[in-house]
């Protein structure tokens, strides 16, 4: 019997997309986490001047007619999150169309409860906040931020089944949707139809690369950075051009898996004729490579790109983000100033009570009504401590908050302690109550 060597175990090891999004989530979770206290140590640090004062420096370039300068700041959440959007619209794309939301009967608690995870928060906050300058913030609490519940649930193991990591996925997903939708149509400053119908034009272009056939990477980078450029000018926040060039990325293998096990047969057996010696030949070699080719042909280009940016956009883009937008200066006034200003409360109890009652309270009627049934393996209780994990409302809602209340430093410094507060609470009752308190369904 021949000894496997552990490397060879390694890679006969399988991992599915899903899979692999998930361990993507979790280090981001873990990264966000360390970049996040990061932040708040220099945010209440001697050099906290310093550290405000660098992400608000200005630089940019001129480009004929388009100028563009803008802080340090402005540049991660307007250029860099981008990139975290047009991640965002590839998972929505793959989830529609090959994922979870793509069968009906899977798909419907998770967006009924999405659906009323975005409502009943987004209610409360302007319940509170009603007719005050502050009211425009109602979009702040109906965000799930995914790296981090993803996370708490990968910490519990075998404790929950694995359909619930199914359920949160496609809810985070469809959250996603909501609140690119919400900064588009609700998060919008005065729009400059002439870039915007430039930015449409841009689009169209990427859609016809598309029905060209074209399957290069670099054409819908090159457009699609023109297509950043006027949604940036048009007023529309620039991020939504992720989320439209994502859509563009053609979705279909240039060649099909028939096509592909027949050729690579093929090419093995050639191979195996020319196994000779210990080493391998220039011929072998070349065999290698054409397989390599005939293996990208099979791989759609926007399956591919999602696999590239996951690890990029999970180290740099959002670790980054945290940096530039989580430090906030933390003292007992502005603790105890976040239980007496309605901002603080609409946010609070909109991701503490709002996405439990939205979530769970929605699925619940639902499966109650036999229009959705119960993740498989699971139960209520375990549905009720993954509701707290959908108040954790982390990047999006700081992200929001920053549109909602831009140049008001006084709203968003309350808004993200806030955040800060209620995704921490919410967090860890989650994870708790998941651990100690539920039994498998």
């Amino acid at each position: 019997m021949r000894l496997r060597a552990p490397w060879e175990r390694f890679y006969e090891k399988i991992t599915t997309p899903f899979e692999a999004f998930l361990k993507a989530q979790t280090a981001t979770g873990i990264v966000l986490a360390v970049f996040t206290v990061i932040a708040l140590i220099l945010a209440n640090s001697p050099v906290s001047e310093y550290y405000f004062h660098f992400f608000h420096s200005k630089f940019g370039f001129v480009f004929e007619n388009f100028k563009f300068s803008m802080s340090l700041h402005h540049w991660i959440n307007d250029a860099l999150m981008a990139i975290f959007f047009f991640l965002i619209g590839l998972e929505i794309k793959r989830e529609i169309l090959i994922g979870e939301l793509s069968k009906i009967k899977v798909a419907i608690l998770p967006i009924l409860a999405a659906i009323g995870g975005m409502v009943f928060p987004a209610l409360i906050y302007y319940m509170i906040n009603k007719g005050t300058p502050a009211e425009i913030g109602w979009g702040i609490p109906m965000a799930t931020d995914i790296a981090f519940a993803i996370s708490a649930l990968v910490l519990l193991g075998n404790k929950v089944p694995k359909s619930l990591f199914t359920f949160l996925v496609a809810l985070a997903i469809v959250d996603d949707l909501g609140a690119v939708i919400v900064i588009a149509l609700f998060y919008t400053s005065e729009i400059n139809f002439l870039y915007l119908e430039l930015a449409l034009m841009t689009f169209f272009v990427l859609v016809i690369f598309n029905r060209l056939g074209i399957r290069a990477v670099l054409p819908y980078f090159i457009v699609g950075t023109i297509l950043w450029a006027f949604m940036l000018k048009s007023g529309i926040h620039a991020t939504i051009a992720g989320v439209l060039a994502a859509l563009a990325i053609p979705s279909i293998p240039q060649r099909n898996v028939k096509f592909l096990s027949k050729v690579i047969n093929r090419l093995l057996q050639r191979f195996e004729r020319e196994n000779n010696s210990s080493h391998m030949s220039d011929k072998q070699i070349s065999i290698l490579f054409k397989i390599q080719k005939y293996i990208d042909s099979v791989i759609p280009p926007a399956e591919k790109l999602e696999h590239i940016l996951q690890m990029p956009v999970s180290l740099i883009v959002i670790p980054l983000f945290a940096l530039a937008n989580a430090g906030v200066v933390i003292s007992s006034e502005s603790i105890m100033s976040v239980f007496s200003n309605n901002v603080s409360l609409g946010i609070i109890l909109g991701l503490v009570v709002g996405k439990v009652v939205g979530i769970f309270g929605v699925s619940f009627v639902a499966i109650k009504l036999r229009v959705a049934s119960l993740p498989k393996g699971s139960s209520f209780s375990q549905l009720f401590g993954v509701a707290f994990l959908g108040g954790i409302g982390f990047t999006m809602s700081i992200f929001i908050t920053e549109l909602a209340f831009y140049g008001n430093m006084e709203m968003i410094s309350q808004a993200k302690m806030a955040i800060l507060l209620a995704s921490l609470f919410a967090g860890l009752f989650g994870f708790l109550w998941l651990r100690f308190v539920t039994k498998k369904g």
